[in-house]
């Protein structure tokens, strides 16, 4: 993604009882989901950052956890 120093003008509008920007198709945000936040009298606005599961995964700690023994019972009949 560039950065760019150029001001921009965009218009604001209401849709709903929210009100909403038109963001133009060269500052478009990848993804469909986004945070906001305020600093001051500016709102920032970033695409959230999605993490593959195999990724996330990776992160946690394994499990230190003694699990019970699960008796295998005969699987039941089943007509087809």
């Amino acid at each position: 993604m560039t950065k760019t120093t150029e001001n921009r003008h965009v218009r604001l509008f209401r849709n709903g009882r929210n009100q909403a920007i038109r963001i133009p198709r060269d500052l478009e945000l990848p993804g469909e989901e986004a945070v906001i936040r305020r600093e001051g009298a500016r709102l920032i606005i970033e695409p959230v950052k999605t993490v593959p599961l195999r990724e996330l995964l990776a992160q946690w700690a394994p499990l230190d956890e003694s699990w019970p023994e699960i008796e295998s019972l005969p699987a039941e009949p089943v007509d087809l």
